[in-house]
């Protein structure tokens, strides 16, 4: 099975809401353990930051 391509876009800013980075969503656990990730777990994991970013983003509409 191929790898899952990292959904990290380089903005490495670990100060969103329980310590999610606002650029990929991913906590500093969940970078580091990204490229030893099974598939299935990151899957999961991919799904839940879809979720995150959302919560991001509205959290940071909330401060313009």
């Amino acid at each position: 099975m191929k790898k899952q391509k990292s959904p990290c876009i380089d903005v490495c800013n670990f100060s969103g809401p329980k310590g999610w980075c606002l650029g990929c969503g991913r906590t500093r656990k969940e970078c580091q353990t990204w490229k030893t990730m099974k598939p299935y777990d990151a899957n999961k994991l991919q799904k839940s930051l879809e979720k995150r970013m959302v919560k991001i983003k509205s959290g940071l509409k909330d401060t313009d």
